[in-house]
């Protein structure tokens, strides 16, 4: 797929509308969330169909601890029980588990658990990142935190420091930024989901809940993105005299003119 226009490497997707499809229906929260659990197996393979190396998802953020006891513990023996039927899937599709986020606010059985999950699936070519207790702000947070303790310590230099240097430092720094970013539940903004990894990253919002984005839901989203122009901030394919044009005919259209 290397000669396909706007080479996709990473999709990142803030699972969002378990609660609200279980609502519509008459179910308690926890359906919803079991029904997105489903939904990502079949996600998982349509990745590979289109031969993406990363798929990061967002599962649980710092802030779901404020949901009820009750929604956060059943999120928490979902989480286990999901680890278990997708250990096999992983292993045997060749992908590897990374879970990032704070670890230490979940049991010490979960912990173990994704640490089983991910020793087993280590030699994957595929990645599957899970963002659990996961906030963009704590991500940056703690890059800075363990950059300032490796300044104390000797081991880095504060001239050194560079964005670059930063980004080494992120929850997800050795892997490629996020390509296209995808959100479902209707919502436009990205709730505190890999602020520094998503600078550049494309947006789709998918207007329908998580439990039915279903695989053409996903190559929509492809194929969406493959028809954006990526500019990184320039456009290459413009001579100064066209850029001063479009320039000057955004002025207008933003004057009124």
């Amino acid at each position: 797929m290397a000669d396909l226009p706007n080479p996709l490497r990473h999709v990142a997707i803030i699972m969002d509308g378990n609660n609200r499809w279980a609502k519509d229906r008459g179910l308690p929260p926890l359906s919803g969330h079991q029904a997105g659990a489903d939904r990502l197996r079949e996600i998982i393979e349509r990745c590979g169909k289109h031969d993406i190396e990363v798929l990061t998802v967002f599962a649980f953020s710092s802030e779901n601890w404020k949901r009820s006891r009750q929604e956060v513990g059943g999120l928490m023996s979902l989480f286990s029980s999901t680890l278990k039927r997708y250990r096999k899937d992983l292993v045997e599709q060749n992908i590897r588990l990374r879970v990032v986020g704070r670890r230490d606010r979940f049991s010490e059985r979960l912990q173990k658990q994704i640490a089983e999950v991910e020793q087993a699936t280590s030699s994957g070519n595929r990645t599957l990142v899970i963002a659990a207790d996961y906030g963009g702000r704590w991500d940056i947070a703690q890059a800075a935190e363990r950059m300032a303790r490796d300044c104390v310590e000797g081991k880095l230099n504060p001239d050194d420091i560079s964005e670059q240097c930063l980004h080494q430092y992120t929850s997800i720094g050795d892997l490629p930024d996020p390509d296209l970013l995808i959100r479902t539940g209707a919502e436009y903004r990205i709730s505190n989901f890999l602020l520094w990894q998503c600078a550049y990253t494309e947006f789709f919002f998918a207007h329908c809940y998580w439990p039915d984005f279903d695989a053409s839901w996903f190559d929509k989203a492809v194929r969406e993105y493959r028809r954006r122009t990526r500019r990184f901030g320039a456009n290459p394919d413009l001579d100064e005299g066209a850029l001063d044009e479009d320039v000057s005919s955004a002025r207008a259209v933003r004057s009124g003119r």
